[in-house]
């Protein structure tokens, strides 16, 4: 338990940011799904690119790294042409 107003302070800015970074992560999870799950390059094009746009900002908000987004952006790109 947090005794002065400096740990309370950064309780709740970790909590913040916490669940802000969760919420991040989801999105990420989510739309990879959506990516996977995708039959034709018809509809696999819109779905990466709202994923690459997703993990630029989780890149930018330094929620992934920007090394592990470049492998994800990879696979996927990777995954996308695999379909006919």
């Amino acid at each position: 338990m947090p005794n002065n107003e400096s740990q309370k302070k950064r309780l709740r800015q970790s909590r913040a940011r916490r669940l802000r970074n969760r919420r991040v992560r989801s999105e990420l999870r989510t739309r990879t799904k959506h990516l996977l799950a995708t039959e034709s390059t018809e509809e696999a094009t819109p779905a990466l690119s709202e994923l690459y746009r997703v993990l630029d900002r989780a890149t930018r908000r330094n929620v992934i790294k920007a090394n592990a987004a470049a492998r994800q952006k990879a696979r996927a790109a990777r995954h996308v042409n695999s379909l006919s």
